[in-house]
């Protein structure tokens, strides 16, 4: 047989391949969005969201109907199979594990129609569900999937996908109080910084709620506390114990990581630290020292 044209593909098309890298950018932010809610992790979540376009390029894809759902369903798939194995690695974590912070100042690429399983006080809590779990809650609560399709994807029935995103809200409820306002958590953030800097244990004291918790992420790589701090006062006793040297030369921007002000703490150019906080109407609940050079690199 001679030659019978253009080079065809899956797709039945011409350039049937670039048809296909249409359609997986079109919906690529919202992939990067689960997976990240999922994994708590954007390095992680670039890597699967990568694997998932490798599947895409080599599906049969003249028997996707629905390519956005399909690309969601294969992407939360595989960020329940990743989840399972990253809380393997956790477990051998040296010192304290928070989410790797993302720069969401101009929201680029969550795909977030909502901001919720964004923030870090939630992103903490979805850490003691099941991946199931998990995943139910994030598909309806950030992304707002019907339980019909949720049940499709994590392969439950209607009913116990249901159970699974009610399990999920409760645990959320339970773990955790009413949040301040954005602007209060600014607030309350820029006298932390101001008042941690100059060592003020009164004011520290004053802005941590009583039963306040430092968790410091250094990853082994960096000195860091390896436990968390516990309790208001101690907590700010613990500030001020190491305000001169830690301040020393350190320059302070302001940006929105996770949804939220943070703190970008720089010496001699290289950002070392992204600090935030979580608050109520307590005060402040969290500190968040994000100091492992392997989480904040890529800011």
């Amino acid at each position: 047989m001679g030659d019978t044209g253009p080079a065809r593909n899956h797709s039945g098309e011409p350039g049937g391949l670039d048809q296909a890298a249409g359609v997986f950018a079109g919906v690529r932010p919202r992939l990067f969005g689960i997976a990240y809610r999922m994994l708590s992790s954007s390095t992680e979540a670039e890597d699967l969201v990568q694997e998932v376009w490798l599947r895409w390029q080599t599906c049969d894809r003249d028997t996707v109907a629905d390519p956005a759902a399909f690309l969601a369903t294969v992407t939360t798939r595989l960020a329940i199979n990743a989840l399972q194995s990253a809380r393997v690695r956790r477990e051998t974590y040296i010192g304290p594990w928070l989410p790797e912070p993302v720069d969401t100042s101009a929201d680029p690429y969550l795909g977030a129609e909502r901001g919720e399983a964004l923030g870090f006080a939630v992103l903490l809590l979805l850490e003691r569900l099941t991946p199931t779990e998990r995943a139910a809650y994030v598909l309806r609560e950030a992304f707002d999937y019907p339980y019909r399709q949720i049940a499709d994807i994590i392969q439950v029935s209607e009913v116990a996908t249901r159970q699974l995103v009610s399990r999920a809200r409760k645990h959320l409820l339970s773990g955790r109080r009413a949040p301040v306002t954005g602007a209060e958590q600014r607030r309350l953030l820029t006298a932390f910084v101001a008042a941690a800097r100059s060592g003020d244990l009164a004011t520290l004291e004053e802005l941590l709620a009583a039963d306040a918790i430092s968790y410091s992420d250094g990853g082994g790589a960096v000195r860091a506390s390896r436990i968390p701090v516990v309790g208001g006062l101690r907590v700010a006793k613990y500030v001020r114990a190491f305000a001169d040297r830690f301040w020393a030369g350190v320059e302070v921007e302001w940006g929105s990581v996770n949804g939220q002000s943070a703190a970008v703490l720089s010496r001699d150019g290289q950002v070392f630290t992204v600090l935030t906080v979580n608050a109520s109407g307590e005060g402040i609940d969290q500190v968040l020292w994000m100091m492992n050079p392997a989480k904040i690199s890529t800011r």
